[in-house]
């Protein structure tokens, strides 16, 4: 048994965040959103199909971002021990709003000078990794351990609608000033983009920290464990463990598509860099649906038992499944196929998999006996990173592997999202078990001490 955390008239007075507080926290990660976007998805555009590169590039340099964010278990630890999240978020947000500037120059001087173009764009990178593990993993170190218990959920499907919401406007916004398209026009727009997003975050977390409940084991004033013995705490979960295992199989699946799915518009249906950004802004929309209706609908369900997320895991496995499947079809069908249409629907399945996905982390989250939520949260973001990176870059290689050997674009795509499909297949039977009863029963117990002690 756990020490109780709070005596019921420390609980009735710490209450944690409201949900305006909630909301800030989602316009962070709106920000992160919007300039992660500008990376993988606009400059994975403008060096494949404008200038003409192998996808396998931006790939890898998408990849190596990810790679970066090994580190989030770190720099998760790091804010559990400094008592000052606000600032790791925001350094984190302005590390990204940098790295995405020098990316966008990079890229524009790679056409002319690939090598010096080439290293400063690996330089952008790095940062972009650097800001969006620090920023992001401390985003929601402050989410899970400044809400209350029943409320992180919840809590966490608002967070993420928004960053989708961000992602969308911003891939709207900019696919819109990007017309017409020309290398001075888009270092103007990320320059503004940057610029807008670092001072959304200021004004977002200004005084945040200080209405921050303090729940887990912040609550009890224990010091946080160093960092080993917080990181053989989790792998030692039984719970925590098959989690992370799922996280890692089921993001492979999600992220194959994401640094193909414009290059796939560009070159098979003949769509420019606005058109293609903006078809991806209907992918996000789609992912924006997908999590209000599980938001609402999931609660619900887990109301009643602690696997009530399981059939929406399941159920938006299944359906980015069946969703890539048609996608293969596309491929070899060309124009004329409801493209906008069927990438909605891929978007509709990866939001109902995604926010449950999220709750039944944040359920685990402030499960730890002793490790802090900034840690448990950079584990699974460090599964999740490595998982997109390998996964988009398995899909942008493959691609180019397949194009080379078919001999064909629309077979060679087709053959990758088939694949993806089949991974999908595989997250869902193994989300069976890692979102079961048994898998999130120690995390809602926990919260019912929390709670109720």
């Amino acid at each position: 048994m756990h020490a109780p955390l709070a005596s019921p008239l420390t609980e009735a007075k710490n209450t944690g965040f409201g949900w305006l507080g909630i909301v800030r926290i989602g316009l962070v990660q709106a920000s992160i959103g919007a300039l992660v976007m500008l990376a993988t998805t606009v400059l994975n555009r403008v060096m494949v199909v404008e200038l003409g590169m192998l996808a396998a590039i931006p790939a890898g340099l998408v990849a190596w971002h990810y790679g970066v964010q090994l580190g989030r278990p770190l720099w998760g630890h790091a804010s559990d021990k400094g008592n000052n999240r606000t600032r790791w978020i925001i350094g984190g947000v302005a590390v990204l709003a940098a790295g995405g500037v020098l990316a966008t120059q990079a890229t524009i001087w790679m056409e002319s000078a690939f090598a010096p173009g080439f290293a400063l764009a690996v330089l952008a990178y790095s940062l972009i990794g650097v800001g969006v593990g620090a920023g992001g993993t401390s985003a929601l170190a402050l989410l899970a351990s400044g809400v209350a218990p029943q409320r992180r959920a919840a809590a966490a499907a608002v967070t993420w609608i928004m960053m989708v919401a961000g992602i969308v406007v911003s891939a709207i916004t900019v696919g819109q000033l990007l017309k017409p398209f020309s290398q001075e026009r888009l270092l103007l727009v990320a320059g503004g983009l940057a610029l807008a997003m670092v001072t959304l975050t200021v004004l977002a977390t200004f005084r945040l920290e200080r209405q921050a409940g303090q729940f887990g084991a912040a609550a009890r004033n224990e010091a946080a464990p160093d960092f080993r013995a917080a990181i053989a705490e989790i792998w030692n979960e039984p719970a925590a463990r098959r989690f992370t295992i799922f996280i890692f199989v089921s993001m492979i699946a999600f992220s194959m598509q994401d640094l193909i799915l414009e290059p796939f518009a560009g070159l098979i249906f003949g769509m420019t860099p606005g058109q293609s950004t903006q078809l991806g802004g209907q992918h996000q929309g789609g992912i924006l649906i997908g999590m209000i209706i599980t938001g609402i609908g999931g609660s619900a369900f887990t109301g009643k038992r602690p696997d009530g997320l399981r059939v929406w895991v399941v159920s938006g496995c299944l359906m980015s499944a069946a969703a890539l499947a048609a996608l293969g079809l596309a491929a070899i069908s060309g124009p004329g196929w409801p493209l906008g249409i069927n990438v909605f629907v891929l978007g509709l399945g990866n939001g109902v998999f995604a926010v449950a996905a999220i709750g039944a982390m944040m359920g685990l989250a402030g499960a730890g006996a002793k490790t802090r939520e900034g840690v448990r949260m950079g584990v699974w973001g460090a599964s999740q990173a490595i998982a997109f990176g390998l996964g988009g870059l398995s899909g942008a290689v493959g691609v180019d592997l397949a194009r080379a050997a078919l001999a064909s674009d629309g077979a060679a795509f087709q053959l990758i999202f088939m694949i993806e499909a089949a991974a999908f297949v595989l997250a869902a039977i193994l989300a069976i078990r890692a979102t079961g009863g048994a898998a999130l029963r120690a995390g809602l117990a926990t919260r019912e001490r929390e709670v109720f002690a």
